[in-house]
């Protein structure tokens, strides 16, 4: 009779196996099934740009939102904070719509997610995913013949940026900026990795800004000017909070402004 049962627990687990896929939990730490429903309410309800699926290292299907400006010159990356979405309306969607007035083309992509009461330590395990979805970002828009590509992180897609930055094989881009990066595990990871970007760095916060952010300003400003980069610069906009409400046109501004640099 025990054997009975056992075998058909097994026949049960192997059938599920079958019908979940590969891709269901072994591609991928993030939560697939937020994912995939916001990634519906977002194809639902674009109006600016279209949505497109990117395939990274393991297979795993990212959607990004691609906005095109008419010259294939200059396109950017936009990567959002914790535990959201590539069109969020804080941070990220003014930055598009920013873009695209200047006629800028920018991909915003989903980075790792995880339950809404997950902190950052709990996205650590996740850099790697997080490093692999900007490959395929950067990878996707040079085969698409832009001359240059340049990244704008916010918050934990920040931190996320610079770690994958950091790497051994680094992502090769233009210019990079960094909104509102704490300091990271242990006060100094974050700093320490930013310190190792190659590319020229705008460090961006408010004075409005997390605790962290702010009290973590004066390091961040000594490790990018002593770091790797060629051009470093921190701007502090007053009156901004970590989010920039009622701040966008300052987060727009400096953000055109250095990549025209």
């Amino acid at each position: 009779m025990a054997n009975t049962w056992l075998c058909r627990i097994l026949h049960g687990i192997t059938i599920l196996m079958l019908t979940i896929g590969p891709c269901s939990g072994a591609a991928t730490g993030s939560d697939v099934g937020k994912e995939q429903r916001w990634a519906a309410q977002i194809v639902d309800s674009l109006l600016d740009g279209e949505a497109l699926w990117l395939s990274d290292d393991a297979g795993h299907e990212v959607l990004g939102i691609l906005t095109e400006g008419s010259v294939r010159q200059q396109a950017v990356i936009l990567v959002h904070g914790i535990g959201v979405h590539p069109n969020w309306p804080d941070v990220i969607f003014p930055l598009r719509e920013g873009l695209l007035e200047a006629d800028i083309t920018s991909l915003s992509i989903q980075m790792p997610v995880l339950a809404n009461d997950a902190d950052s330590s709990e996205y650590l395990p996740l850099f790697p995913e997080a490093a692999a979805r900007l490959k395929s970002a950067v990878r996707y828009l040079l085969a698409s013949g832009y001359a240059q590509v340049s990244l704008v992180a916010h918050s934990l897609g920040a931190a996320m940026s610079v770690h994958a930055l950091s790497a051994a094989e680094p992502l090769e881009l233009g210019a990079v900026i960094l909104i509102g990066m704490g300091p990271g595990e242990n006060g100094e990871t974050n700093i320490e990795a930013m310190a190792t970007v190659k590319a020229p760095v705008l460090d961006l916060s408010g004075s409005e800004d997390l605790p962290l952010v702010r009290e973590s300003a004066k390091r961040r400003a000594r490790a990018g000017e002593t770091g790797q980069s060629p051009w470093f610069q921190q701007i502090i906009v007053q009156g901004a909070d970590h989010f920039f409400q009622g701040h966008e046109e300052a987060l727009i501004l400096n953000t055109l402004n250095w990549l025209k640099r």
